[in-house]
């Protein structure tokens, strides 16, 4: 995972989600990423796993479902 490490920021300009978002998965270990000092860092095959997995995708806390 070292090698093709991206700061969240990059992460976020690549996926079209924000920095701040996939800091909250990191921290609730849904998104793999590794803290290095105080800043985290995934990789571009983790954030692609965490978008093609619906099961994670849909429990997100942070959602409003509409119509409920």
């Amino acid at each position: 995972m070292a090698d093709d490490l991206l700061s969240l920021r990059e992460a976020a300009a690549r996926s079209g989600l924000s920095a701040s978002h996939l800091r909250l998965l990191a921290r609730n270990g849904r998104l793999v990423a590794r803290k290095l000092g105080r800043d985290w860092f995934t990789t571009e095959a983790a954030v692609a796993a965490y978008l093609a997995d619906e099961a994670l995708r849909a429990n997100d806390p942070r959602k409003r479902r509409r119509g409920t």
